[in-house]
């Protein structure tokens, strides 16, 4: 059949409240214990889619007992002073009562340096950002026996609530143009990097969390990580840093657990949600993303390390200007696996590529070729609609050459050129991937391998 992108062309169609309930007392400094657990570090780390229905979740809202306001424990809040003994000092207290709530009230600016903020704490606390908060202003400021990986740490706390209508800024322009972080040179090369660079917030093996309606502007490096964590709300957010600021990424969890993500706008110079190994049951929804580096999982496997990633959704989701839409990629000599997921109601504005499973991802040219690779199975790519960069694939599977692709599943894709330029279109590209193909697709996918490969790595490491 011969096919013409002309008769597709034509043929196809196509954010916190104020503060609420009866405040009983503020409690000041002089009720704090003479010993502040703020100062432990924590342990190291073990090793919208058109006409989208959207989620909500309504996090639990108590009545408050004692609100706690920073600016009572001595925060200055003129975006000069260094408040963050203050929030320490309101932490602590806060963090020794029930239902508290604690306050960075609005029309202020706080600076705080790197700070870590440790559990457990009484039940249901909330963190209230109304007001802004400000990182030390580049490299430069930042304290000279602090690490450079983490500005704002949350540890070991069940039960919390991070919400409000204020912004937490990361000042990161300063650490952008570091010599060693990846920039454009000239006649496009690529200067070195990467170098440490902290990220903006931290939350690490905290269970119950919720984070909704703040803003979080020009982080150094990742803007959220959530590392160790179970049960995670996220909700409203708003996310944004310039579309070339490096390694950016919006969200980012690792070995975490039914966490839920929805109702967000993330721009970013990276992807704007990553999912890393060991995470399992991520639930995404009603996300807007771009520009930025997509939603991916991965990458994973690199330096020859086991990653195991499973039950992951993504569904009725904007991605725009992006340069690429939903990713999975992989490092070659990795062992694990990626298993159940499933990208549904995905629309995509302008993506140069807008469907990519990558399992030999390298950031250099120099990779070595390896045999060993982290799986990837069960994968369905259902209602992918919208346009596509003619200047790359608008669906690419690369597989490995040792451990294919199995049970791809794509069903109802429609991806046109986003400009009238059809010439130099590229068709969808399949390596050693093995699926099926419920519908016609748009373009047409013919290189999709039908059945089960009969060879498959042996070794019981490829698997979860």
């Amino acid at each position: 059949m011969v096919f013409s992108w002309h008769v597709f062309l034509v043929c196809s169609c196509f954010l916190f409240t104020p503060l609420h309930g009866r405040l009983h007392r503020v409690v000041h400094p002089k009720h704090l214990h003479a010993y502040s657990r703020i100062s432990l570090p924590p342990a190291p780390a073990p090793a919208p889619a058109p006409d989208a229905v959207s989620p909500s979740y309504d996090a639990p809202q108590p009545e408050s007992k004692a609100l706690f306001d920073v600016r009572a424990f001595g925060a200055i809040g003129d975006g000069m002073a260094d408040d963050t003994i203050a929030f320490k000092s309101a932490w602590d207290a806060a963090c020794q009562v029930d239902y508290a709530k604690l306050l960075v009230p609005n029309g202020y600016s706080f600076v705080l340096q790197p700070a870590i903020f440790t559990g457990p704490c009484k039940q249901n606390l909330v963190l209230q950002i109304d007001g802004t908060v400000l990182a030390p202003d580049g490299p430069d400021l930042w304290p000279k026996n602090s690490s450079r990986k983490q500005w704002i740490i949350f540890y070991k706390i069940n039960g919390m609530t991070v919400q409000g209508r204020g912004v937490v800024d990361g000042k990161g322009e300063k650490w952008w143009n570091l010599p060693c972080k990846p920039h454009r040179g000239i006649n496009g090369t690529i200067l070195p990097g990467p170098c440490d660079s902290p990220v903006a917030i931290r939350f690490f093996s905290n269970f119950n969390l919720t984070v909704q309606g703040i803003e979080v502007t020009n982080s150094p490096q990742f803007h959220l990580r959530f590392d160790y964590c179970q049960d995670v709300h996220i909700n409203s957010l708003n996310i944004k840093s310039p579309a070339q600021s490096p390694n950016t990424d919006g969200i980012h969890v690792e070995n975490t657990r039914e966490a839920r993500i929805y109702n967000s706008i993330i721009s970013s110079g990276d992807d704007c949600l990553s999912i890393g190994a060991g995470s399992h049951d991520i639930d995404i929804e009603n996300v807007t993303c771009g520009p930025s580096h997509g939603i991916s999982i991965g990458s994973l496997g690199i330096h020859n390390s086991r990653a195991c990633v499973s039950n992951i959704t993504v569904k009725n989701s904007l991605i725009k200007h992006s340069d690429n839409g939903v990713r999975i990629k992989t490092w070659q000599g990795g062992s694990g696996s990626v298993s159940d997921v499933t990208f549904t109601g995905v629309y995509m504005d302008t993506v140069r590529n807008p469907i990519i499973i990558d399992q030999y991802y390298c950031l250099t040219k120099k990779c070595d070729n390896q045999t060993s690779a982290v799986s990837i199975s069960s994968v369905s790519y259902l209602n992918i609609k919208g346009t596509f960069d003619v200047r790359s694939p608008p669906m690419r599977f690369a597989c490995s050459d040792t451990v294919p692709c199995t049970n791809i599943t794509v069903a109802g894709v429609e991806l046109l050129p986003a400009t009238l330029d059809t010439k130099h279109v590229s068709q969808p590209f399949c390596w050693n991937a093995y699926g099926t193909l419920q519908t016609l697709s748009v373009p047409p996918i013919y290189c999709l391998l039908e059945g089960t490969p009969i060879y498959l790595l042996s070794a019981e490491s490829a698997q979860c």
